[in-house]
């Protein structure tokens, strides 16, 4: 513990540390969170001025309490995606308004009424799972960003797999060898190790680096305005059930990371509230919706770091970046074989801090209950089974979410009428 102190989310640190370490939060969201506007074919540097203020109001509004970088979300992909096709992006930005307010009448509930509820809805036995595959669905993405999977379009590249491999073994080396200094930062050294092998391999080349230097030296990102129609917002609308749960099972990890309950202090109503009003203020500038990003959960696990003021740091940078245009271009030079390779162990930590909730909570797998509610929640998020509403499909975590949410109520209210058979 020595090598690697534990800085807590009220602990300060100094401009020395606080540098590289908001570097190595703002490298891990990176990747992910341009992707999201290139699927939309947007300009990035409009999501990660908005990535960034949405993360800053998330700290004010969560009084300090509750360390997260607000990303790009992917729960979006698929009905925004019906939308821009059908009216344009405009009226998917409407969308992601209305998913905003609702999520911020959705917070108002939970200061109205509590979280004991949680408890009955997600006990132990369901929250681990539904956890656990926040990350465990993520590692086929992650392998396929970095390029070890092949896909009919894009065969295993040796030139990616050897990078993918150098940032991954520096990350796993470097977060069990590295000491002092260098124990707080292991993501941010793999990354810069992933991307000098990048370039030793050629799979970033001279040139895109040199005319990533020489790119105009102040950008302006570009802003557009949200147009309304009720169908595209009925349409986007339902994804606000993603929304709540991927930031429940969020709050609940970092909360098992950070040894604090942050469901109740700040409380799921403060940072659910954050979450609507970034989404919001995203939609009406032309940036994309936000959440709570695993990614930066994974690190704060992997370094022991959780200070809000190393988050909010990482915020400014983004903002920063999205005005220079040498910085934005130089690190949309970093490599999926880099991202991939980080992810793949962030993934995982994120995973394994599933497994933790239910070890934590003792949960007794001799309860028939228990054994079957994990179960079925498991195989659930991993099988590739989906429900379509609409136009909204649910699948993986949040199919899982659904599911353990209506199996605990059952066996709630089996329990009440004592027809439990492991009471």
């Amino acid at each position: 513990m020595e090598t690697k102190k534990i800085i807590q989310v009220e602990d300060k640190v100094g401009v020395d540390l606080l540098i590289p370490l908001s570097l190595q939060h703002m490298f891990a969201m990176f990747g992910a969170t341009v992707l999201v506007p290139m699927l939309f074919q947007i300009n990035p540097s409009v999501v990660l001025l908005m990535n960034g203020i949405g993360t800053l109001l998330f700290i004010l509004i969560t009084k300090g309490k509750a360390p997260a970088y607000l990303g790009s979300s992917f729960a979006f992909l698929g009905p925004a995606g019906l939308v821009i096709s059908q009216w344009g992006y405009s009226y998917a930005l409407g969308g992601f308004i209305a998913v905003g307010l609702a999520a911020c009448i959705i917070s108002f509930i939970f200061y109205k009424f509590g979280i004991k509820w949680i408890d009955v809805v997600l006990p132990p036995a369901a929250m681990g799972p539904v956890v656990a595959l926040i990350g465990l669905e993520l590692a086929q993405t992650a392998a396929k960003t970095g390029g070890v999977i092949a896909t009919e379009t894009a065969p295993i590249d040796p030139k990616n797999v050897t990078v993918f491999l150098v940032t991954l073994i520096v990350a796993v080396l470097g977060n069990v060898l590295f000491r002092k200094f260098f124990a707080v930062i292991p993501i941010l050294i793999a990354i810069i190790a992933g991307y000098i092998t990048a370039l030793i391999t050629k799979v970033v080349t001279g040139d895109q680096l040199i005319h990533a230097l020489q790119s105009s030296f102040i950008h302006i990102p570009n802003f557009q305005a949200p147009k309304f129609n009720i169908q595209a917002i009925l349409m986007i609308l339902p994804v606000i059930l993603v929304l709540a749960s991927e930031h429940i099972g969020h709050q609940i990890v970092t909360s098992k990371i950070v040894d604090r309950d942050l469901v109740k202090d700040p409380g799921l109503h403060r940072s659910f509230f954050a979450d609507g009003i970034s989404t919001m203020l995203s939609g009406f500038v032309g940036s994309v919706p936000t959440t709570t990003y695993g990614e930066n959960i994974g690190v704060m696990a992997m370094t022991k770091v959780y200070s809000v003021q190393v988050i909010g740091g990482a915020a400014v940078l983004s903002i920063v970046s999205a005005f220079i245009g040498p910085i934005a271009a130089l690190i949309q030079t970093i490599p999926g074989a880099v991202i991939g390779g980080i992810s793949f162990l962030l993934y995982g930590t994120i995973g394994a801090s599933g497994i933790r909730v239910m070890v934590d909570a003792q949960v007794d797998f001799s309860r028939s209950r228990n054994l079957t509610l994990t179960s079925v929640v498991f195989v659930t998020g991993l099988s590739g089974v989906a429900l379509k509403i609409g136009e909204v499909t649910l699948t993986g975590m949040v199919l899982a979410c659904v599911v353990a949410m209506v199996m605990s109520l059952l066996f709630y209210v089996f329990d009440k009428l004592g027809l439990t058979n492991d009471k």
